[in-house]
């Protein structure tokens, strides 16, 4: 028998009164986490909440988060994070999907009023039953007649709950996938899943030191925040440092104010970090000999961005990959072992990893197919759909959607995308291969490919850029110079200079709306 939450209960047993979170001029320990946990589990239990039910969750990152996520766990729900930029008819799906019987909402703000896009969607979902608001202000009214907020619910209830065992196999927590190829699906990790996860990146992967300070920059929503920062964090004894939303001005000052120590990002965050003007600013000595453990994932990092911000930081980044699917770490550039530019590393402990053709058939090293993989950090399966699970796990093996190739030594090397793959005149076509070539260019500072419709060649290509700030390029400059270092088959025909690009919460850009845009 086991809860995830165990990871909160065991460090407060440990350490009580070291700082836990900490958001603005908000500090909280573990005794005072745990504790508030403890009034949302029974608070929960009062709305007639059983073991197995869903709970649904949309906060950012702040400390009603861990507490609102580990209090679901200690009664025995099951939690279900729902993205905070969704509106509302995108919640009541949600809702509906999950089968939650509550949902907790924070308040938002007029900017983002998830509050009332909360309300909307829980409108929508008849068998979800109880709707809490969180408010910014505990002690705040509700916004909305008749709706409880959690600070009300928590007022009334005792710090103190005997956590609800479950079993290993059991879920703990539902993730949506981002659906950028349908319908979102809800993957069912259990709490097995994911506290081996949190266990395996301190045992395993990172060179953790005995008080580490993170810095809260992803979303706690998503499996890479929640596994990577704030599982993980509060299993070791760390403090997680939050951030509302990411802002790169922001995540300087706190990492020099905080003297962070681990910072875990998506690429993009860390071509921000590199970018901003405030950078300059700052004593980088300083902020280096605080950071010993930089993380990257959700997407490959380019190997021009990774030398940059090696340089420019002097800390090595070590770089991951893994999905909602696998809780979310499954290979990994393990710590001290030799790291290879371009690659994620090699399987964590416990997990096996195949590059296969579209018959499932194993390819020899060096060549590229789909990974596949299987171990303990693969879901049970997607929520209500046996057939959609049934095809990603044909054969048991999971089947990521991900190009790839493995080395001799074993080192995993991201290419692509299946749904990404351009096929030009019948040849295929890596979107990532060209971005890392256009990086090399000294007035592109970010890259991002795609296919698109030719009458001729079935798919062109085309390339969104974003400049260095002061530099400058045509278009026309732009193709001949690609021309010159890539394949006739492979450089792009098209390009086209933007300001900024779409991206997820998460901070992964959206090709999706680069092909419809």
């Amino acid at each position: 028998m086991f809860n995830l939450a165990t990871l909160l209960e065991e460090t407060t047993r440990r350490l009580p009164d070291r700082i836990a979170v900490v958001f603005n001029d908000t500090r909280l320990t573990y005794a005072q986490v745990n504790g508030a946990a403890c009034q949302v589990a029974n608070a929960l239990v009062e709305l007639g909440i059983r073991p197995g039910d869903r709970v649904a969750l949309s906060c950012p990152n702040l400390p009603y988060f861990p507490i609102v996520y580990y209090g679901i766990l200690k009664a025995g729900a099951v939690v279900v994070p729902i993205n905070v930029l969704l509106k509302g008819r995108e919640v009541g799906e949600h809702l509906k999907d999950s089968g939650a019987k509550a949902y907790f909402c924070f308040q938002g703000s007029e900017a983002l009023p998830m509050g009332g896009y909360g309300r909307e969607g829980f409108d929508a979902a008849p068998d979800c039953h109880s709707l809490i608001i969180i408010t910014a202000d505990p002690a705040a009214a509700s916004p909305f007649s008749g709706i409880p907020t959690l600070g009300q619910l928590m007022a009334r209830q005792a710090p103190t709950f005997d956590t609800v065992q479950r079993s290993a196999s059991d879920t703990a927590v539902v993730l949506y996938t981002s659906g950028t190829t349908g319908v979102p699906k809800g993957a069912e990790l259990t709490h097995s899943n994911m506290a081996l996860n949190a266990r395996l990146a301190d045992n395993q992967l990172f060179n953790l030191q005995d008080h580490d300070r993170y810095l809260g920059v992803l979303p706690l929503f998503h499996s890479f925040g929640q596994t990577v920062v704030m599982n993980m964090g509060f299993y070791t004894g760390g403090t997680v440092v939050l951030m509302a939303r990411f802002d790169a001005a922001e995540a300087l000052r706190l990492m020099d104010q905080e003297e962070i120590s681990f910072f875990a990002g998506v690429p993009t965050m860390y071509w921000a970090l590199l970018n901003d003007p405030s950078l300059d600013a700052y004593d980088m000595d300083r902020l280096s000999s605080n950071l010993t453990t930089a993380v990257s994932g959700g997407a490959a990092m380019a190997v021009e961005l990774m030398s940059a911000v090696n340089d420019r930081f002097q800390v090595k980044i070590l770089e991951g990959y893994g999905l909602s699917e696998t809780s979310p770490v499954a290979c990994f550039n393990h710590y001290p072992r030799p790291t290879k530019p371009g690659s994620v590393g090699q399987p964590v402990w416990g997990i096996d990893l195949r590059i296969v053709d579209r018959n499932d058939e194993d390819l020899p090293v060096g060549e590229q197919g789909q990974i596949l993989m299987r171990g303990h950090n693969i879901m049970k399966g997607y929520l209500g759909r046996p057939e959609a699970t049934a095809e990603a796990m044909k054969g048991g093996w999971f089947h990521t959607g991900d190009i790839g190739r493995l080395d001799e030594d074993g080192y995993l090397y991201i290419t692509d995308r299946v749904k990404d793959l351009v096929i030009r005149g019948g040849f295929n076509v890596f979107p990532r291969e060209i971005e890392e070539v256009l990086m090399t260019h000294p007035a592109i500072s970010l890259a991002a490919v795609i296919g698109i419709p030719d009458d001729k060649m079935g798919e062109e290509i085309k390339a969104f850029v974003i400049l260095h700030e002061g530099r400058e390029a045509e278009e026309a400059e732009l193709v001949v110079w690609s021309k010159e270092r890539m394949a006739d088959y492979k450089y792009p025909r098209h390009f086209e200079i933007v300001e900024a690009m779409p991206m997820t919460a998460t901070g992964k850009i959206l090709k999706r709306e680069l092909r419809t845009g």
